[in-house]
């Protein structure tokens, strides 16, 4: 069945020629014919013959398809001549002389070539503005109407940001002109002059307000008469800068400015602990219309321009304005697994679409996105206005609802769960990010990275958004200090303890499980793929006396400040390990239960296990198997029980992510003692595998296969692949149709890279029956 129902959408220009690029060229196979040449159809070939200048065959050379044009000056006609004009009087030539100054032309300095973007490194942004970072001087050039003298003229420089520019604000900058710079005021020297033109260096303090300003030139004379004000036709954009020490977000290390600022593709975790998968994200923070998309965001926040200048503030706007739950932000959450008026949050590989979709449509929230949406568009707007920053993976991440910083199950009297109590949960993974910055508002050694996640799950002060906390605060269970240090501290660190209700109505602590949550928290390593383990910076070595100061000390701050006051005696133990990285999806699943008896004494109990399928939030969607399993165990011994959950009986049950939660209860006779355990895990879903075919050369056309297995035993409804690689393939998809079980489909890609360097083609499916899968190939492109 080749080309079956095969459609492509397209959703945005990339590139160095978005204005000729072509269109996008696919052949798609469907099971295990052959791969056919696409030849060129009659219609085609009957407009190259008509028209060649407008239809020409693509070869391997360019898709620039403008022809040389000539310009031919008419003939110039004889001047007539002027009447001698009569030679002015002395005193007009000294009239004359004394020419009211003003500015006939600004000249910014601002191609992407120039030394103001090179030495600013805003050289990757798209365009020619003049983009330049705070606390850094910059040039331009003045053409006057006549020289500049420096005993009669005065000259100085406007800029305004803002509705309502004020100096006061710093949201009105005047600039005088001065003969020597000094660090960290706004002032500008003359540094070079020729006839009617002077160059200016400029200078900024590293506290200015970030954003877009207009430019004006005002220029009179030392006598006082009217000034005279010329404004720029271009504007200046002023973003932070991790390259000066007097900046908040200055960063000490190049490869780690290269990575957490200048990288424009990154990669972000999911899964499980003991099945982390990972994808790559396309942030585009340089990419056409995105800075533009980014200074949006903020204008339509309700922070004022003057506070623009305080990364701290920015950056929690930010995490409001991410996401659209109070403010009309970005993106709009979903959860419900219905997607059909909207994008299903597993199909984006990239914030360039989401941003420009929000932009051009001037603010109106883009459907879906879940955490690792949330965070892949953070990242992107802060790298894009100069924070670094950097999308982080907790696993088995708490999401704490009553400040109690403790994740608490509730039970009843025969150990069944109390439903409408258990409103704690805990998610497989939960995506957020880290930026980098000081933190002049908290006690000295709380800078460095700083928590912020634009995910939608608590109000703070009112409003969704969470951050920045300050990650060392986190490791030490300093909870008192803002914002938002509780909420995350929970995530990462609390105990999970779990409660049983009494005859009273009270409920008794009967188990405490230390090391629940907060495990492989995950970002992508400084100059590679590689997956690097940043455990340690949120927290001590789990059961160490450090990490269980900083629990008890950032209890005694919750809700529960009592809870630690019960030792429990535990000599009986519970772990579930599965094979390798897991089951997968179409197959049974297959964990084992480790039961181990640490006494000098037997032990007998009963292990109630259930399982059920779970939203990767931590929100259980259902129960789909229970079962009672009784142990007896000899003194200090182990068994291994070995636990299945045949397909049939997930089959139709998952929901996003395809996770599902085995919980594990009992009590020992012997003792009383309860047995707990919860475990979450996935079942695995293949890869996309992606080939690149013929050499990649700018300009030069190239082709990609893109092959997918269903693993399945059933057909996969509506299958829809989402395809783009930055400098190589604008962004679209491909509409594949149905894919019978164990169906192989194979897609190839034509397309022209744009740009050179190390680039990425990513691929995700899009599809009800099966999320998560995606793939991505290493392209090295070279200019011709």
């Amino acid at each position: 069945m080749p080309s079956e129902r095969m459609t492509v959408r397209g959703t945005s220009e990339i590139g160095r020629f978005p204005g000729a690029a072509p269109p996008t060229r696919v052949e798609l196979t469907i099971h295990k014919e052959g791969e056919k040449k696409h030849e060129e159809g009659g219609c085609r070939r009957w407009l190259r013959r008509m028209c060649p200048c407008c239809c020409k065959r693509q070869n391997g050379s360019s898709y620039d398809v403008t022809d040389k044009v000539e310009m031919v000056k008419p003939p110039t006609p004889n001047p007539t001549p002027e009447p001698a004009k009569p030679k002015p009087e002395n005193g007009e030539a000294k009239e004359m002389e004394e020419m009211k100054l003003s500015v006939r032309s600004v000249d910014l300095l601002s191609s992407k070539t120039s030394q103001n973007r090179r030495e600013h490194h805003t050289d990757l942004y798209h365009g020619d503005e003049l983009i330049i970072r705070r606390g850094q001087t910059f040039q331009m050039e003045l053409e006057l109407n006549r020289p500049f003298s420096a005993e009669t003229d005065k000259l100085h420089l406007d800029l305004k940001t803002g509705p309502l520019p004020m100096v006061s604000k710093g949201t009105h900058v005047i600039i005088p002109l001065v003969k020597h710079l000094e660090d960290e005021r706004w002032e500008a020297k003359i540094v070079e002059q020729s006839a009617n033109k002077i160059k200016l260096s400029v200078n900024s303090p590293a506290t200015a307000v970030i954003g877009l300003y207009g430019l004006s030139v005002t220029t009179n004379s030392l006598k006082g008469e009217a000034a005279t004000t010329h404004d720029s036709s271009k504007n200046i954009v002023m973003l932070f800068n991790p390259w000066c020490e007097e900046d908040t977000v200055f960063l000490d290390d190049d490869e780690e400015r290269n990575e957490y600022v200048l990288n424009d593709i990154g990669r972000i975790y999911y899964g499980t602990e003991k099945q982390i998968g990972a994808r790559t994200w396309n942030f585009g923070q340089f990419h056409e219309g995105i800075l533009d998309a980014c200074l949006f965001v903020l204008e339509k926040s309700d922070m004022p321009p003057s506070g623009r200048g305080d990364a701290v503030n920015v950056v929690r706007v930010l995490s409001a304005m991410i996401n659209a739950q109070d403010d009309f932000g970005v993106l709009v959450g979903n959860w419900t697994g219905v997607y059909a008026d909207g994008v299903s949050p597993s199909a984006w590989s990239s914030s360039v679409e989401i941003l420009r979709k929000y932009h051009s449509s001037d603010g109106t929230p883009v459907s879906y996105g879940q955490c690792w949406v949330f965070s892949g568009v953070t990242t992107t707007v802060l790298r894009c206005l100069g924070i670094p920053a950097r999308s982080v993976t907790n696993f088995q991440s708490a999401h704490d609802t009553d400040v109690s910083l403790t994740t608490d199950v509730y039970f009843d009297a025969n150990m069944e769960p109390i439903d409408y109590l258990n409103s704690d949960s805990v998610w497989n993974f939960h995506v957020w990010n880290d930026c980098w910055m000081a933190r002049p508002d908290l006690p000295p050694g709380h800078g460095g990275w700083q928590a912020v996640d634009s995910t939608p799950q608590e109000t703070s002060q009112g409003t969704f958004r969470c951050g920045p906390a300050s990650v060392n605060a986190i490791r030490s269970g300093q909870v008192y200090l803002k914002h938002d240090t509780p909420f995350v501290f929970a995530e990462v660190n609390s105990d999970k303890i779990y409660w049983q209700r009494n005859l009273d109505g009270t409920f008794s602590q009967i188990y405490s499980e230390k090391k629940a949550v907060g495990h492989n928290i995950s970002t992508k390593a400084v100059g590679s793929d590689e997956r690097a383990d940043i455990t340690n910076l949120y927290k001590h070595q789990e059961g160490s006396e450090e990490e269980r100061i900083a629990v008890e000390t950032a209890s005694r701050y919750g809700s529960k400040p009592d809870v630690y006051s019960e030792p429990m005696a535990e000599d009986v133990s519970v772990e579930v390990k599965m094979d390798g990285e897991g089951p997968r999806m179409g197959a049974d699943a297959k964990l084992s239960i480790l039961v181990k008896n640490l006494s000098s004494q037997p032990r007998r109990t009963t292990l109630h296990s259930q399982v059920a399928v779970m939203y990767y939030t931590g929100v259980l969607k259902g129960t789909i198997k229970k079962e009672e399993m009784p142990v007896e165990l000899l003194p200090n011994e182990e068994k291994t029980i070995e636990w299945v959950l045949p397909y049939q009986q997930y089959q139709n049950q998952l929901v996003d992510q395809a996770a599902l939660m085995l919980t594990l209860s009992g009590r020992v006779s012997e003792t009383q003692q309860v047995l707990a355990n919860q475990t979450t895990f996935r079942l695995r879903t293949p890869d996309l595998s992606i080939t690149p075919l013929g050499e990649a050369v700018v300009g030069k056309e190239m082709a990609a296969k893109i092959t997918f297995t269903n693993p399945l035993p059933r057909m996969l409804k509506n299958v829809v692949f989402r395809v783009e690689g930055l400098g190589l393939q604008k962004g679209h998809e491909v509409v594949v149709g149905d894919v019978g079980g164990h169906s192989t489909v194979t897609l190839t890609e034509h397309f022209i890279p744009t740009q050179p360097g190390p680039r990425k083609l990513v691929a995700s499916l899009d599809c009800k029956q099966l999320t998560q899968v995606h793939g991505v190939a290493d392209i090295v492109v070279f200019e011709q």
